[in-house]
């Protein structure tokens, strides 16, 4: 992985809103005195949802907030790919190119994003989008994958075709609705496609096919055991 480092470009200062300041003061009664650094990550979550990204200023109010040094913060939001180090777009797409997404076609989606949206780690001319490849965002069964992050959700879309993200994208563009989950009509959450071929059998869920517990004294009898 290529090393991350925050934007050239920064904001003067950064500041909580008093909902967020609020928010925060409350995540911080939940430590110990001396352990004000374990809420660096859900502060660094919560400043990107504000702001959209991670910013140096953000880091630093960070580090004063919870008492701890600078380069600590630092070492956690450019560790982590959840945090943007640069602004992002309107809509941020994650494209998963580990292994069961890149032999399910993920290079293919990839090309999607650069047509549709522009090079990585770029906004796009209308504000609207930017994207990024990342490591297993875990929704293996339903390779290849996307998750699309704005300023109020993180969702996940699976079961891509080129031409199902193209479309999807295409959606987001026009302020359409969209639905998140898998794209496959035949597959329920991360179920196989189809009915149910294994586990059918009615007495493995009614207790009938259990053995009486024989040498745990009282042990209650199997349900439909004679």
């Amino acid at each position: 992985m290529a090393s991350r480092r925050p934007a050239k470009n920064q904001p003067a200062s950064f500041e909580w809103t008093a909902e967020n300041r609020t928010w925060c003061e409350a995540q911080r009664e939940k430590y110990p005195q001396d352990r004000a650094a374990s809420c660096v990550i859900p502060f660094l979550w919560r400043g990107q949802k504000q702001e959209g990204w991670v910013s140096i200023p953000m880091m630093e109010a960070i580090a004063e907030q919870l008492s701890m040094p600078y380069i600590r913060v630092y070492e956690v939001a450019t560790f982590y790919t959840m945090f943007n180090l640069a602004p992002v777009g309107e809509f941020h797409v994650q494209l998963c190119g580990t292994t069961p997404c890149m032999l399910c076609g993920a290079q293919d989606l990839r090309e999607v994003c650069k047509k549709v949206i522009g090079p990585e780690h770029r906004i796009s001319d209308d504000g609207k989008f930017s994207w990024i490849e990342v490591e297993c965002l875990g929704a293996c069964c339903n390779a290849p994958m996307v998750q699309i992050s704005t300023s109020e959700s993180d969702h996940y879309y699976e079961d891509l075709t080129p031409e199902i993200l193209a479309d999807l994208l295409g959606k987001l563009r026009r302020g359409e609705d969209v639905k998140t989950g898998t794209q496959n009509p035949k597959r329920h959450t991360s179920d196989p496609e189809g009915e149910n071929t294994t586990l059918t059998d009615p007495s493995l869920y009614d207790g009938s096919a259990a053995k009486p517990l024989r040498n745990i004294p009282n042990a209650p009898e199997p349900a439909g055991a004679d």
